[in-house]
């Protein structure tokens, strides 16, 4: 599930990109390239599409990351009895004796006391 999500963003990264590099900063870009008289008003729904295009695909992208990471954080946060246990039972073969502190010079006393 997580591979189709993130084939999916890929995707959805690739078509941001040509959208954003087929708009002009200006308000130009494919748009300005079918300027006439007759053409004002398929001019501005081109531009408009482009901008709504842009904004729905930054939106899916964000829906799709965070649907990513909250499938990824919940398979890798649950652990079966079986993985649990042979958690415990490593934690156990390192003895219960704390490692002896390491021979230091004692700290030096503040004057006056």
């Amino acid at each position: 599930m997580i591979t189709a999500i993130s084939i999916l963003i890929f995707i959805a990264c690739c078509l941001l990109v040509l959208a954003v590099l087929v708009q002009n900063p200006k308000g130009g870009g494919l748009a300005s390239g079918f300027q006439g008289g007759s053409q004002v008003m398929g001019v501005r729904r081109t531009a408009d599409f482009l901008e709504k295009a842009t904004w729905s695909l930054a939106v899916l992208i964000l829906v799709l990351s965070v649907l990513s990471t909250s499938l990824a954080g919940d398979s890798s946060t649950v652990a079966t009895d079986g993985e649990a246990s042979a958690t415990k039972e490593k934690a156990g073969d390192f003895g219960g004796a704390p490692a002896p502190a390491p021979n230091a010079a004692p700290l030096p006393q503040a004057p006056g006391k």
